[in-house]
C-alpha cells in the first residue's frame, strides 16, 4: 500500500499488524507487532523493510481491511462472523507462539507469515483473546503491574551509558540511577530487530530522560514480563489447537 494511503488510513483511530516480509539476520524469528499510528521503514527491523496492515480502511463505512475471500473463508469455518479485532487478535497470537515460530522458522525467513486456523470454535476464540489481550498490552493501553522497573537514585537522569546489572536485576543508566528490578529474560526481550529497553535507553544516550520516558521503561518491562509469560500460554492454546504442527 502506498506510504500516502497508509497515512490516510492511521490518521483516525485505528490499529495495525506490522510485520516483515524476510528476515535477514540470523535467530529466531521475532518480527511482529501491533501500532496504532504511524512506523519508521525500519521500526521493527534492522535491515528489512516493515509492513503496516491496519485493520480498518478510512472510508464512510469504516471497512474492514480483509478480503472477501478471507472473510468468507472465516465466516464459513466457523460459521460466525467475527468482528476484525478477534481476527487480528487470533493473528497476533498465533505470531506469538513459540511452537509456531520453531516449525515455520524457515518458511517466515523468506516470505510473509501464514496463518493457519483451527478446526474448533473454540480454540480459535481461545487464542484471539490471548492474542487481544497481549495487543493491548504492546499498545500500552493496558500496562500489567509485576511491579519491575522501579526507577531509583538521585541524579540529573542523564543517560551516559546503559549497562545491565545481573546480580542485581537492574538497568544502570549511569553511575546513580537505575531501573530495578528487571529480570534478566526482560532485559534480553528482542522484537524485531531490536533488544527492546536497551535499544529505548541506547537511543537516548547522552540526553535527560523526562518523566514520561522514566515511566515509559517501567511500563514496557512489566509488559515484556508479561508478553514472556503470555507466549507460553499462547504455545499451549496453540499446541491444542494444532497438536500435529508442534
Amino acid at each position: 500500500m502506498p506510504r500516502r494511503e497508509v497515512m490516510q488510513h492511521m490518521l483516525p483511530a485505528n490499529v495495525a499488524l506490522v510485520t516483515n516480509r524476510s528476515q535477514e539476520i540470523p535467530g529466531e524469528w521475532t518480527n511482529a507487532l501491533v501500532s496504532d499510528g504511524l512506523i519508521t521503514h525500519h521500526t521493527l527491523s534492522l535491515k528489512e523493510v516493515n509492513y503496516l496492515f491496519p485493520l480498518y480502511l478510512h472510508s464512510p463505512d469504516k471497512a474492514e481491511n480483509l478480503s472477501p475471500d478471507f472473510r468468507a473463508f472465516v465466516d464459513s469455518r466457523y460459521e460466525h462472523h467475527y468482528a476484525p479485532e478477534e481476527i487480528l487478535g487470533y493473528i497476533y497470537a498465533v505470531l506469538y507462539a513459540p511452537a509456531y515460530r520453531s516449525r515455520y522458522a524457515e518458511f517466515l525467513r523468506i516470505d510473509f507469515p501464514r496463518i493457519p486456523f483451527p478446526k474448533a470454535t473454540t480454540h480459535f476464540e481461545i487464542l484471539s483473546g490471548m492474542g487481544w489481550d497481549l495487543m493491548q498490552k504492546h499498545l500500552l493501553r493496558d500496562v500489567a503491574r509485576a511491579g519491575l522497573g522501579k526507577y531509583q537514585g538521585k541524579g540529573h537522569n542523564e543517560v551516559e551509558k546503559p549497562r545491565y546489572v545481573d546480580a542485581e536485576q537492574s538497568i544502570w543508566i549511569n553511575e546513580t540511577q537505575k531501573f530495578v528490578p528487571v529480570p534478566q529474560e526482560v532485559w534480553d526481550f528482542h522484537i524485531g530487530g531490536y533488544q527492546v529497553l536497551s535499544k529505548f535507553l541506547k537511543d537516548r544516550k547522552g540526553r535527560t530522560l523526562t518523566l514520561d520516558e522514566i515511566n515509559n521503561v517501567e511500563n514496557v518491562a512489566n509488559v515484556l514480563a508479561f508478553t514472556i509469560d503470555q507466549m507460553v500460554k499462547i504455545d499451549r492454546a496453540y499446541l491444542l489447537a494444532f497438536p500435529d504442527r508442534g
